[in-house]
């Protein structure tokens, strides 16, 4: 198990977990027994990359659709849509699995894989560093966490100040999550790499070819969402489009990565300035910071690539998603017989819920 990513983010001390390891280690060697048991292949899986290959076949169909065939809204409308969905299925399902090393043994094919994201706009490069560094490192510790930190926009941990405004945060999140992509694509990656920073965090600036592939993925992204359309559609079709798709694509990915960590159940461990550790250890921190919904709901784990079991792809990044379902027993019983909650959610919608009570909480208690 390869919880903790080797990447180093520079700059700002950051505290280190205890070395009791005894329950990561256990986890680890059950999973690693269900593997010699049942012969699977971690990685490099068949129905992966079948999956892929249709995700990537609905997004070129819709877009081309779109753009050289609709000619009237009750076209656009449901092309535009399915285009998002795809969109998302790219950002679920191929993209997160390959940034985490997931879906091949071969260093090369899920590099190759991570790129998709730059392809749609936001750079593979600066999100392995804010996801796989500094959330995945950190799951809801406040200062730490940058996917926790909206500043005075909202407020999701009892560490953070609150606003005036925040009260009415419950109801106005929504908007701000479906602006994501819009700010991802126009603001976030040109502002961290002009920086250099990722919230408070240092970072090193791409270079080479990472620097090659955060370029020509903007050019691409460009070029795709607006040069070409606007070669056959005017502006004001072009424009609509855009916002139609990446509304749809920021409201869906936001809830969906919200519901793991920013809801009731979840923990926010405080961790002081220059401290030097973490309370708990960390298999036992993801835990306690980490949320599932619909766990035992196929087509949910099929359409957010996993993301409905956040906890064993916190403890298992490195495993391809479709293997969730099975580890997510393993991780359950073991945690039953060390008598440690094991969190989640029973529906989408309960998690959705929870998120909003939550929001709501946050909003109200200084």
């Amino acid at each position: 198990m390869t919880g903790r990513a080797t990447l180093r983010a520079p700059g700002r001390r950051r505290p280190s977990y205890p070395d009791d390891t005894e329950l990561q280690q256990l986890l680890r060697e059950r999973v690693d027994r269900h593997f010699e048991q049942t012969g699977r292949s971690r990685r490099d899986l068949r129905e992966w990359y079948c999956k892929t290959a249709a995700i990537l076949l609905v997004f070129v169909s819709s877009y081309t659709a779109l753009v050289f065939f609709a000619s009237a809204w009750w076209q656009w409308l449901p092309l535009a849509i399915v285009l998002a969905f795809s969109v998302c299925g790219i950002g679920c399902s191929i993209m997160h699995d390959a940034g985490h090393g997931a879906v091949s043994r071969h260093r090369s094919v899920n590099r190759l894989m991570a790129h998709t994201l730059d392809l749609v706009g936001c750079s593979s490069y600066l999100w392995r560093w804010k996801h796989g560094v500094l959330h995945h490192h950190y799951a809801n510790i406040t200062g730490h966490d940058t996917d926790i930190a909206a500043g005075p926009l909202a407020r999701f941990t009892p560490h953070q100040r609150r606003y005036a405004h925040q009260r009415w945060q419950h109801w106005y999140i929504w908007v701000l999550y479906s602006l994501l992509l819009i700010k991802w694509n126009f603001l976030d990656d040109f502002r961290a790499l002009i920086r250099g920073r990722i919230g408070p965090h240092r970072i090193p600036r791409p270079r080479g070819t990472d620097l090659a592939w955060l370029a020509i993925g903007k050019i691409v992204f460009f070029a795709v969402a607006f040069a070409i359309p606007l070669w056959r559609h005017p502006f004001a079709a072009v424009a609509a489009t855009y916002a139609l798709v990446a509304v749809v694509v920021g409201l869906t990915l936001s809830t969906v990565f919200q519901l793991a960590h920013c809801v009731e159940d979840a923990e926010f461990p405080l961790v002081s300035d220059g401290a030097r550790t973490v309370d708990s250890p960390w298999a036992l921190h993801q835990l306690r910071t980490t949320v599932n919904f619909s766990r035992d709901n196929r087509l949910v784990t099929w359409l957010t690539g996993g993301l409905n079991h956040q906890i064993e792809h916190h403890l298992f990044p490195e495993l391809s998603h479709c293997h969730y379902p099975d580890v997510a027993v393993i991780v359950r019983d073991t945690c039953a017989e060390r008598g440690i909650r094991y969190r989640e959610h029973a529906s989408f919608w309960a998690g959705i819920c929870s998120h909003a009570r939550w929001l709501r909480r946050m909003g109200q208690v200084t």
